[in-house]
């Protein structure tokens, strides 16, 4: 029997619009060395082991009537070639080219009439290596039936495992009317099945509605000349076109901030993408007066059996975070940003970085896309997203080549203009920040900042300014975040 979507799916589907594509992505480079990786083998690599991940073969199909939430059905149609592409930038290919061509990729909503992925091979990178981009819709990775494609294609040796495709066959595509009995059947064993459908058709036409009073106002503020949120430059319509900016950090940076000055690496983070934003807001000449905070959602993981349970052994729910952009001085915005995580980590709760850096395979493309499920279904107000997932520390391999980046690219939601994701491996942190082309096209400087952000925080603490804040303990030298 296919299964049926959730409401919290449904919903996801029927928020997505031109301008707010619902799907996550990531940028890994590769050294291919002597291992031949190319888009052949990666073909073949994916050949092998998509059979861990059932859904990628399925698509979308909904219910005659909408009397049912729409089901997973098998693609019959199901071809390979379509998702996974082969895309070359003029050699050398620069950071700089990369960067334009994965924007301009991401800016493109998936097709919902096949399933709801894609990757592309990008060769002609310098010094021969290879980048892969994957795309995978938010309503596809939910973390329980299925993780991120790229979780299952990376090993911890150069060593592959030849695993051999899989027998695969599509079921039958199933008829109206089998969609309909279907659907009467999981109303009478399953009643909860006919108030979801209820929820889910509800919201859908209030969201519809929702967004054509929002895009009737965005027209009225245009045609008067104004901006949509005159107090926040972060905030605002969003266009079709995506601007995507990556900066590579050293991790043992982020470690000796903590070290000198306590909290952990996800507070230095937080403080040097806030340092990075206030540097940012003052090249435009920004009021420091006018925007003292900026609200940031930061999914974080946790262990609660309130919350839905999920494959990775812990859920991940909304924290949020007041930016001190105002503060001039960089460990006074270290310390504020630290005690805020302060309940948290004192909670019980809390899943440590190692924890999570050690569960089995990369997982970190999962999380970003639970952390992004969780931004879009908060209807709090909140400025900005950040998603900062601790990876391994020790390289991984997808068909012997070695990666040696890896760039989350988070979705944009509606109203807000930023997103930032963060990744650490192998010894790096890696910024990912998406930005929305035409309100923020200025997003290049972003990278610049976050760096001098964090230098600035590295000479704090080489200098031994600061301190750890009263009653703080600082954490063993060992502790990844």
């Amino acid at each position: 029997m296919s299964e049926r979507l959730r409401p919290r799916d449904v919903a996801l589907l029927a928020e997505e619009s031109p301008s707010a594509p619902r799907h996550n992505a990531t940028v890994e480079i590769f050294e291919v060395g002597s291992s031949g990786f190319d888009y052949a083998r990666l073909v073949q690599l994916v050949q092998e082991r998509i059979s861990f991940v059932p859904r990628y073969r399925q698509r979308i199909q909904a219910v005659p009537g909408r009397i049912a939430n729409p089901v997973w059905v098998d693609d019959e149609n199901f071809d390979i070639g379509y998702h996974v592409r082969r895309s070359a930038l003029p050699r050398p290919g620069t950071v700089e080219q990369l960067r334009e061509l994965v924007s301009r990729i991401v800016s493109r909503p998936l097709d919902r009439n096949r399933p709801l992925w894609e990757i592309y091979v990008v060769e002609g990178l310098a010094d021969g290596q290879v980048a892969l981009l994957s795309k995978s819709h938010q309503v596809l990775v939910d973390g329980i039936e299925t993780v991120d494609l790229g979780q299952v294609l990376l090993d911890q040796s150069p060593e592959t495992k030849e695993l051999g495709a899989d027998a695969w066959r599509a079921r039958g595509r199933p008829s109206p009317f089998t969609l309909m009995a279907g659907a009467l059947r999981d109303s009478v064993t399953q009643p909860d099945t006919v108030v979801d459908t209820v929820r889910s058709t509800t919201g859908s036409v209030l969201r519809a509605a929702s967004t054509g009073f929002r895009t009737a106002g965005q027209v009225v503020d245009a045609l008067a000349n104004r901006r949509p949120s005159p107090d926040s430059p972060i905030i605002g319509p969003l266009s079709q076109q995506r601007r995507v900016v990556t900066v590579r950090t050293d991790l043992a940076a982020h470690r000796k901030v903590r070290e000198a000055h306590g909290g952990s690496v996800n507070d230095v983070v937080l403080a040097t993408i806030t340092g990075a934003l206030r540097a940012w807001l003052m090249t435009r000449g920004e009021s420091m007066r006018g925007i003292r905070q900026v609200r940031a959602l930061v999914p974080v993981s946790v262990i609660d059996e309130e919350l839905e349970a999920t494959s990775m052994g812990s859920q991940v729910t909304a924290h949020f975070v007041d930016l001190p952009v105002w503060e001039p001085n960089p460990v006074v915005r270290l310390h504020q940003v630290s005690y805020s995580f302060q309940a948290h980590k004192e909670g019980g709760r809390g899943v440590a970085a190692a924890r999570l850096a050690s569960l089995s395979g990369f997982a970190p493309a999962t999380f970003h896309a639970l952390g992004s499920r969780v931004a879009a279904a908060e209807r709090r107000s909140y400025g900005l997203c950040i998603t900062n997932v601790p990876g391994p520390q020790v390289p991984l391999y997808a068909a012997g080549a070695r990666m040696v980046a890896t760039y989350p690219v988070p979705p944009l939601h509606e109203g807000h203009p930023i997103a930032i994701g963060v990744t650490s491996y192998d010894g790096f942190v890696y910024y990912g920040i998406t930005a929305d082309r035409d309100m923020i096209a200025d997003a290049d400087l972003l990278g610049p900042c976050l760096q001098e952000a964090l230098d600035e925080l590295v000479d704090s603490a080489s200098s031994g300014r600061g301190r750890a804040p009263r009653g703080r303990k600082k954490r063993k030298p060992t502790e990844t975040s």
